[in-house]
């Protein structure tokens, strides 16, 4: 059972025919920062004219608890989508993951106080789910508007990185044709104001950014063929 205080949905539905749907998650605020920009930018994704329907959701930024929190609404409404959001703070641009790895190594607590060090998600899991959601597609899409971009080939070994694994664990078992992955963002500029030395980006291009990478998958049942990777 869903607990109410860590869980808001809102539907944006549509009459007329059948739309592609889409669950949008976000986290609530972690490692003692007062708000995150994944659940600020969530209340004002606003894609009511275009052929989708969004489902959005806040998870908890806990480890499992995240994971049987998105899955039970998967269940519940069946989206063609799901697309996670996450904080990545230090990062400069919005950065679609490419894969997620079967590990869980905490350098903090979770919001209930949960560290666990190089334990495995999933005992009976592969040791990494790649993303199936178009990335290159994405990044395409939001440099076309000049809005930072790159793939990313590390979700890290925190919650973001559990939930993306669990996610696409889950679906792999129960739903073949569903397709899921993970978009981290960048602090928001608002969370830098006494740290100058950290990149961030103003809320409205952060939303900008999520609505873009929601078109861009809605638009692309296969990635583009294009580089996207790194050195090192």
């Amino acid at each position: 059972m869903i607990c109410d205080r860590f869980i808001t949905i809102q539907k944006i539905n549509h009459k007329d025919g059948k739309k592609v749907k889409i669950l949008l998650t976000a986290f609530d605020p972690f490692g003692g920062d007062s708000i995150n920009p994944g659940s600020e930018a969530l209340n004002l994704i606003n894609l009511e004219h275009e052929d989708l329907e969004i489902i959005k959701l806040i998870v908890p930024t806990v480890f499992y608890k995240s994971i049987d929190t998105v899955t039970e609404v998967i269940e519940k409404e069946q989206p063609d989508v799901v697309l996670c959001l996450g904080q990545a703070g230090g990062r400069k641009e919005i950065t679609p993951e490419r894969v997620a790895i079967n590990l869980d190594d905490a350098r903090i607590c979770d919001n209930e106080g949960n560290q666990p060090i190089d334990t495995k998600i999933y005992e009976d899991g592969e040791s990494a789910y790649f993303a199936t959601i178009p990335i290159k597609a994405i990044v395409q899409k939001l440099a076309e508007a000049n809005l930072p971009s790159a793939v990313s080939n590390s979700a890290g070994t925190f919650v973001c990185n559990h939930l993306m694994y669990g996610v696409l664990y889950y679906i792999s078992k129960h739903h073949n044709n569903m397709k899921a992955g993970f978009l981290h963002i960048p602090y928001m500029t608002e969370q830098v104001k006494h740290m100058e030395d950290k990149p961030a980006l103003p809320l409205n291009q952060i939303v900008q950014g999520i609505e873009l990478a929601i078109k861009a998958i809605a638009c692309n049942k296969i990635d583009i063929r294009t580089t996207g990777g790194t050195e090192c």
